[in-house]
C-alpha cells in the first residue's frame, strides 16, 4: 500500500505544475482617462482616441480573450479519483485496507464535441470584437459630425443675433427720426431677444454634443477647442448593388452565422452525452489477516435506462433552429436598414444641394433687398422680419439636411462594419 501511495503522490506532484495555468495579469487594468489635446480636433484624431480608449471596445477585447480559457478548459480530460476504504477498523490483525484509483474514460466523442463548440464560441467573440470596433468607429464619426453641425448652428444663431441687432439699430434710428412708429423698435427688440434665446439653446446643444464625443474615449469633460472639418463636403455612399456583397462580410452577419454554427455544435455536445462514461478502477487491498496485498481491477458503467440526456438534446436542437432563423432574419433586416439608410442619405444630400445652390442664395438676396428697402423707407419692418426668418430657417434646414446625411452614412458604416 505504501508503494501505491508513493506512486500516486509522485504523479500528483509532477502533474500539478504541468497542468496549472496562471491567472493572467493585465498591468493596464487600472482605470485611466486619455485626454485629448487642448486644440482643434480632427476626425482622425477622434477615431484614434476612441479606438484606443473606448471602455466598450476594451470590454469586448477582454470578452474575446476570455474564450481562450473556454477552449482550453474544453480540452481538459476528467480528473482521476483516489479513494480509500478500511474494513474491520476495530482489529488491526484482521483489518483490510483498500486503495483505489478511479479513472473516468469519456465515450461518445464528448471531448472533441466540447472543443468544437468552444472554438466556435471563440470565433463568435472575435467577430463580436470586430463588430464592437465598427460600432465605436461609427459612433465616433456620428458624434464628431454632430459637433461640427452644432458648431455651425452656434455660428448661425450668432449671425442671427447680429442681424437682429442691426435691424434694431435701424429701427431705432427711424423711430428717432419720426419715420416709423415706436412699435417697430419694440418688435425689433423682441426679435433680438428671440435670436439670443436660440443662440443660448444652440450653445447648450454644442456642449452636449462635445461631451457625447469625448465620452467615447472615457473623458466626460472635453478639453478640445473645436472640431475641425469641412461640414459642407459630403462623401459618397456605396452603390446599392454592392450592399449584398459588403453585407456578407459584415461582423454582425458573421457573428450571427457563427452563432448558428455554434448552436449546431452544441447539439453534438448534448448528443454525445447520451453515451455513458466508463470508470476504470485499479487499486490494492491490504489484507492483514492473510498478510498479503491483493490487486483490484474493475470497470463501472452507468446504464442509460432513464436519463439519456433527451431533454437537453431537444433544447439544443430547438435553439439551433432558432439561431438559424435569427441569422436569416438578421440578414433581411440589415439589408432593409441599409436600403433605408441609403434612401435617407440620397434625400438629405439632394435637399442640402438644393438649399445650398438655390434656396439659401435666394433667401439671402431677399433679406438684403428687404433690409435696404426698410432703410430707404420703401418697406415696413414686417417685411424685414419675414425675410430674416426665411433666411434663418433656410440655413437651419441646410444644417439639418447635412446632419441627416452624415447620420445615414454612419449607420451604413456601422452595419457594413468598416474598419478603415
Amino acid at each position: 500500500m505504501r508503494s501505491f501511495l508513493y506512486f500516486i503522490s509522485v504523479i500528483s506532484v509532477a502533474c500539478g505544475p504541468a497542468f496549472a495555468q496562471p491567472t493572467p495579469y493585465y498591468p493596464g487594468d487600472s482605470a485611466s482617462i486619455r485626454l485629448e489635446a487642448a486644440a482643434e480636433l480632427t476626425l482622425d484624431e477622434a477615431l484614434d482616441l476612441a479606438l484606443a480608449k473606448s471602455p466598450a471596445l476594451s470590454a469586448a477585447r477582454y470578452l474575446a480573450a476570455s474564450t481562450d480559457g473556454l477552449v482550453s478548459q474544453a480540452g481538459v480530460i476528467p480528473n482521476p479519483i483516489l479513494s480509500f476504504e478500511i474494513e474491520d477498523t476495530g482489529r488491526r490483525s484482521t483489518r483490510t485496507t483498500t486503495s483505489t484509483l478511479i479513472i473516468p474514460i469519456e465515450l461518445g466523442g464528448k471531448r472533441s464535441a466540447r472543443i468544437a463548440a468552444a472554438e466556435l464560441t471563440r470565433e463568435v467573440a472575435k467577430s463580436d470584437l470586430q463588430g464592437a470596433r465598427a460600432d465605436v468607429r461609427s459612433q465616433t464619426i456620428s458624434a464628431f459630425f454632430n459637433v461640427l453641425i452644432a458648431q455651425e448652428q452656434v455660428a448661425l444663431t450668432a449671425s442671427a443675433v447680429d442681424i437682429a441687432s442691426g435691424a434694431l439699430r435701424v429701427a431705432a434710428q427711424r423711430v428717432a427720426a419720426g419715420k416709423v412708429a415706436p412699435l417697430e423698435e419694440n418688435r425689433a427688440q423682441v426679435e433680438v431677444a428671440n435670436a439670443q434665446l436660440e443662440k443660448n439653446q444652440a450653445e447648450s446643444a454644442l456642449k452636449a454634443a462635445r461631451q457625447r464625443l469625448s465620452a467615447l474615449w472615457g473623458n466626460p469633460s472635453p478639453v478640445f477647442t473645436q472640431a475641425k472639418g469641412d461640414v459642407d463636403v459630403l462623401p459618397s455612399r456605396p452603390a446599392l448593388d454592392d450592399f449584398a456583397v459588403a453585407l456578407g462580410d459584415s461582423p454582425l452577419i458573421e457573428s450571427a452565422r457563427l452563432a448558428a454554427e455554434r448552436s449546431r455544435a452544441q447539439v453534438q455536445v448534448e448528443r454525445s452525452k447520451r453515451y455513458p462514461n466508463l470508470e476504470l478502477n485499479v487499486g490494492v487491498a491490504r489484507n492483514n489477516e492473510l498478510g498479503r496485498n491483493q490487486a483490484i481491477v474493475g470497470v463501472a458503467i452507468p446504464l442509460p435506462f432513464f436519463d439519456r440526456n433527451q431533454g437537453n438534446l431537444y433544447e439544443a436542437s430547438m435553439l439551433a433552429y432558432k439561431s438559424r432563423d435569427d441569422y436569416r432574419s438578421l440578414k433581411t433586416r440589415l439589408m432593409v436598414e441599409l436600403q433605408q439608410a441609403a434612401s435617407e442619405f440620397d434625400i438629405s444630400k439632394a435637399a442640402a444641394e438644393k438649399l445650398e445652390s438655390f434656396i439659401l442664395p435666394s433667401a439671402g438676396r431677399a433679406y438684403e433687398t428687404a433690409k435696404k428697402g426698410f432703410e430707404a423707407g420703401k418697406f415696413g419692418f414686417t417685411e424685414v422680419i419675414d425675410a430674416q426668418r426665411t433666411l434663418f430657417q433656410a440655413r437651419s434646414r441646410y444644417l439639418t439636411a447635412l446632419s441627416d446625411s452624415y447620420q445615414a452614412l454612419a449607420r451604413i458604416e456601422q452595419i457594413l462594419g468598416s474598419n478603415k
